[in-house]
């Protein structure tokens, strides 16, 4: 059993802790929720956009596929922040019995860190096969092809599926940076 002095010295750890997760994880939210927006609407132009084109570029959905994954992974991730500011709000209150253990704590921290990594690596296959495509394009491209065969260059539609998985991709990695920064922060302590 603890002594009251005992008590009152985990008191300010803890408390330092939870404001330190609870802050995290709103400012990783709002972070990634911004660049998840971003990257939908590049997403949403470059989607509608193939559809007004008169030939479409096939290569470029798989591309959108991968983009589209890897915003759902982000919406997921953007959630489990908001769940590290209520964990942040259970660790500040006063009654002990109501804290999560320290496992569950960096349980919770870990599946983000893992939930982040895999929006990375969906996120950068949509890029790969972007820049592929993108990449295919441009050598194929011979001096006065806009002029006589237009479906061959590189429209902006094209570089928005690009856009979309760039930000994707800076939205995972925010999360991921800022969950490995909690882990460290609760191992510390």
């Amino acid at each position: 059993m603890q002594t009251e002095s005992e008590v009152r010295s985990l008191a300010p750890t803890m408390q330092g802790i939870a404001k330190t997760i609870r802050l995290t994880g709103w400012i990783t939210l709002w972070v990634q929720l911004g660049l998840a927006m971003v990257s939908s609407l590049a997403l949403l132009f470059a989607a509608t956009g193939r559809r007004f084109a008169q030939q479409t570029n096939t290569g470029l959905g798989v591309g959108i596929f991968w983009a589209v994954c890897g915003i759902v992974v982000l919406l997921f991730s953007v959630y489990w922040d908001f769940r590290y500011t209520q964990i942040g709000k259970k660790l500040a209150n006063p009654n002990p019995a109501l804290h999560p253990s320290k496992a569950d704590t960096i349980r919770a921290i870990r599946l983000g860190i893992m939930v982040s990594l895999l929006g990375i690596l969906l996120t950068i296959l949509g890029g790969s096969a972007t820049v592929g495509v993108l990449v295919a394009k441009s050598i194929s491209q011979t001096p006065g092809v806009a002029i006589t065969n237009p479906y061959r260059t590189i429209r902006a539609l094209d570089v928005f599926v690009m856009v979309a998985n760039i930000y994707g991709i800076a939205a995972h990695f925010a999360g991921t940076v800022a969950s490995i920064w909690l882990l460290e922060r609760v191992h510390q302590h």
